[in-house]
């Protein structure tokens, strides 16, 4: 599914609450996968630099949480930085893991004020120190949140993030703690980094490209997905609610049959 740019700023009034409003009367999500793409393009067709685009994508996430709690979305995932994003220009990522830990401590107060539990997924640990401080400080803080888990991609990829699960297997079968032949897909998806968390049910992509990038590979093998040609840092909550209203009107079939 594909949708139009819609500029929010100037939408008629009251059209973003009769949205959320369609939005919530439908069946809503229980986990919302965001693969946030189209930065340097926003940035580029207004002359910035790229990083310029990166630091507008962080307003488009920090509307996007009050949002998902209007909702009564319990879960979220925003893929932040994946395992091939190192293939960019080293003063891009700098950038990019600056403005992380500057997000981490100007929205710390807000986050554990509205209820969210944040976490981080991916190997986290290869990150540099102060991302990977300003994380854990961040995860600490938001610990006891009950209103909406964010997950936080980071340095994430969905085939590592299998291959690391196989591995974890292996190591348990060779201590003999499991039995391979009883191993079921529940046990499996239990050392994957959502465990305990449901499968997304939407995964929505930004910016018109229309593929996953090694996004929730696992988890998202039912996922209806939504593709938008909003790029990120225009995307705000009346094209979640369009979303999840588009999701609501679709027939969920998990590979059977109806009528």
């Amino acid at each position: 599914m594909t949708e139009g740019s819609i500029d929010s700023r100037n939408l008629p009034e009251g059209e973003e609450r009769v949205w959320l409003e369609r939005a919530r009367a439908g069946s809503v999500p229980r986990h919302i996968g965001f693969i946030m793409d189209g930065n340097g393009r926003w940035a580029q067709r207004r002359g910035l630099p790229r990083t310029e685009g990166h630091r507008a994508g962080v307003e488009s996430l920090r509307a996007l949480i009050p949002a998902l709690i209007d909702l009564g979305v319990p879960y979220a995932t925003f893929y932040a930085f994946s395992t091939e994003n190192w293939k960019r220009p080293s003063e891009e990522v700098h950038f990019l893991f600056d403005l992380l830990v500057q997000y981490a401590k100007e929205d710390r107060r807000e986050l554990t004020e509205r209820g969210v539990k944040l976490r981080a997924i991916g190997q986290v640990d290869e990150l540099p120190g102060a991302v990977r401080a300003a994380i854990r400080e961040l995860e600490t803080q938001t610990s006891s949140g009950t209103n909406l888990t964010v997950n936080v991609a980071l340095n994430y990829g969905g085939r590592q993030e299998i291959l690391r699960a196989a591995k974890d297997i292996a190591k348990s079968f060779a201590a003999g703690q499991i039995d391979l032949d009883k191993l079921s897909e529940a046990e499996f998806a239990a050392r994957l980094y959502t465990a305990g968390q449901p499968d997304p049910d939407l995964i929505i992509r930004t910016s018109g490209e229309m593929r996953l990038s090694n996004f929730l590979l696992w988890q998202g093998a039912y996922s209806e997905l939504y593709f938008t040609e909003v790029l990120w840092p225009d995307f705000r909550p009346v094209h979640l609610y369009k979303a999840v209203v588009d999701y609501a009107g679709r027939r969920r079939r998990f590979g059977g049959v109806t009528a």
